[in-house]
């Protein structure tokens, strides 16, 4: 996922991205490669722009 896909806002939910964190802290016995603290980094990005769209949706 490129970075531009995060700007242009989030199509997964932020329950969806959570269940994806955690599946994926789960796969790596809680101890992260690079890759892997990549790929968690971009979810967490994009986990909080999804959480800032529900809470502007929900006012």
């Amino acid at each position: 996922m490129s970075p531009d896909s995060i700007s242009r806002g989030s199509v997964r939910s932020a329950a969806d991205l959570n269940d994806q964190i955690r599946a994926l802290w789960r796969r790596a016995g809680g101890s992260l490669s690079s890759q892997e603290r990549a790929e968690y980094e971009l979810l967490v990005v994009e986990w909080a722009a999804a959480m800032r769209g529900e809470v502007i949706e929900a006012a």
